[in-house]
């Protein structure tokens, strides 16, 4: 029996293993059990750097399963990060929608989009989805340490209405900013746990009245408090509901399915924890940017910063150390994943978008059916209605872009093959001297038609545009983030 239990004893990684670099004869992307278990088309699948986001993300998988069905899932967190490949969207003309670009209505229709495509996604690959049960957590009504985000939030913004990412957690990554990143072992080295213990304390009276000695605290001890104001959530950064989804992501076969999981579970988080999530992997990048001198890799941050994202406090009471750490490693890739391509994963699919554009004009149809009833008109067309609402200009090879915010009443801007967003908005600061913005903080945006409304990218061909939504209004005001 003895025996027995040692052959069935489940193999931990021991840490130096998971900090261990590769040997220069180790493949990561080879399958455990030999390259005879693998396809030989597979390693294709690995080698494709572009990202479809024109088809949806589940009938892709159902493709690849059809082709690939004996390919394991392997995961390897001792592959270098220079062998994460180098994806990237394939470029649409209409251009790339960011998180942020939409309005909150268009925003509602995407979510309840990628919920139906996630579930697809995942019965697809045949990824059964638990949802985590609840944990009862007595959470603090106020502070900073465990307290709820939304709490903490609600704090802040009766401070500063529009505040996006609580103040505490945006001080602590400012400070250790202002202290370099260059110091060796930052946020993996910690702080002396009495030390941080009696700093927690006087945070909590005295970083709203601005007496908090900033100037005496450590870099360490500072990640310390960072990290410890991330585990001692109530509920988890990533939300009960997805939290297994999350986890779940490993299963799925490649690099590139993976990222497809994850595009629509970052989509799928509330506004609070999504802007929170992306402000911390946008600071774990700007640690990376400095691992010639911190130390700290990709998969160093990863590893260091997995169990403080996923073990939060009303969940790691319920689990044993063996099955935590087993937990911390496991879901160091997706976190690996999350910082290296947050700039992909910000965005939204253009299948959705599409989907979003149809349920539009299929709810514009239907109004304009009621008033043409309402009026009695004897001649019904519900086939093209927007047709009446065409700027004329469009069909002249113009469009018409106004800018009320700026008291520009209107500009006429001829629509050519190369005209991009970009050139309008240059165009419009070169004839308004007055206008006191810079460049960036300016969008030309996307009004009516068959979008609320859309922020959009420089790189948008407007041409392409005008031919997708020709009812849509032209308009440039301040950047809405």
């Amino acid at each position: 029996q003895t025996l027995l239990r040692r052959r069935n004893r489940q193999h931990l990684p021991d840490v130096r293993d998971i900090f261990r670099p590769p040997e220069k004869d180790e493949d990561p992307q080879k399958p455990a059990g030999g390259s005879e278990n693998r396809p030989k088309d597979a390693s294709t699948a690995e080698t494709e750097t572009e990202l479809n986001v024109e088809v949806a993300f589940s009938e892709q998988a159902l493709s690849y399963w059809d082709n690939h069905q004996r390919l394991k899932v392997t995961t390897s967190l001792s592959a270098s990060d220079d062998k994460l490949p180098n994806f990237k969207l394939l470029r649409d003309k209409t251009g790339q929608t960011r998180i942020g670009d939409l309005s909150p209505l268009d925003m509602k229709k995407v979510q309840r989009l990628v919920l139906v495509e996630v579930t697809a996604l995942f019965d697809t690959a045949g990824i059964d989805l638990k949802a985590h049960k609840a944990v009862k957590v007595k959470a603090k009504e106020s502070g900073l340490f465990g307290v709820p985000l939304n709490t903490l939030l609600e704090q802040d913004q009766k401070r500063v209405p529009g505040t996006k990412v609580p103040f505490i957690l945006q001080r602590l990554m400012r400070y250790i900013e202002e202290e370099g990143l260059d110091t060796e072992g930052l946020l993996r080295i910690p702080g002396a746990a009495t030390r941080v213990k009696s700093l927690c304390q006087e945070l909590e009276s005295a970083f709203y009245d601005g007496t908090f000695p900033w100037k005496q605290l450590k870099q360490h001890d500072a990640a310390s408090l960072l990290k410890l104001l991330i585990r001692e959530l109530p509920h988890p950064l990533l939300t009960v509901e997805h939290l297994n989804a999350f986890i779940a992501v490993n299963k799925f076969p490649t690099k590139k399915q993976q990222l497809h999981a994850l595009n629509l579970l970052v989509l799928l988080l509330p506004e609070t924890n999504r802007d929170t999530l992306k402000a911390l992997v946008e600071f774990f990048q700007r640690v990376i940017d400095h691992q010639a001198k911190n130390k700290m890799t990709l998969n160093n941050v990863s590893v260091v910063m997995a169990p403080n994202i996923f073990m939060f406090k009303g969940f790691r009471s319920k689990v044993t150390e063996q099955q935590e750490f087993y937990m911390a490693t496991n879901t160091a890739n997706i976190v690996r994943l999350l910082i290296r391509y947050q700039d992909l994963l910000w965005t939204i699919p253009k299948f959705i978008l599409n989907q979003v554009r149809r349920q539009n004009m299929e709810s514009q149809r239907k109004l304009n059916k009621e008033k043409a009833v309402r009026k009695l008109l004897k001649k019904i067309t519900t086939d093209r209605p927007h047709e009446k609402t065409i700027p004329e200009e469009n069909s002249q090879g113009f469009i018409r872009v106004q800018a009320p915010q700026f008291s520009k009443v209107s500009m006429a801007v001829q629509l050519t093959e190369d005209l991009q967003a970009a050139d309008v908005l240059n165009r419009f600061l070169s004839q308004d001297s007055l206008v006191a913005v810079k460049k960036e903080d300016l969008c030309l945006y996307e009004i009516g038609g068959n979008i609320k409304e859309r922020c959009l990218d420089g790189e948008t061909f407007m041409k392409d545009l005008c031919q997708l939504n020709p009812a849509a209004e032209w308009v440039i005001k301040t950047v809405q983030r």
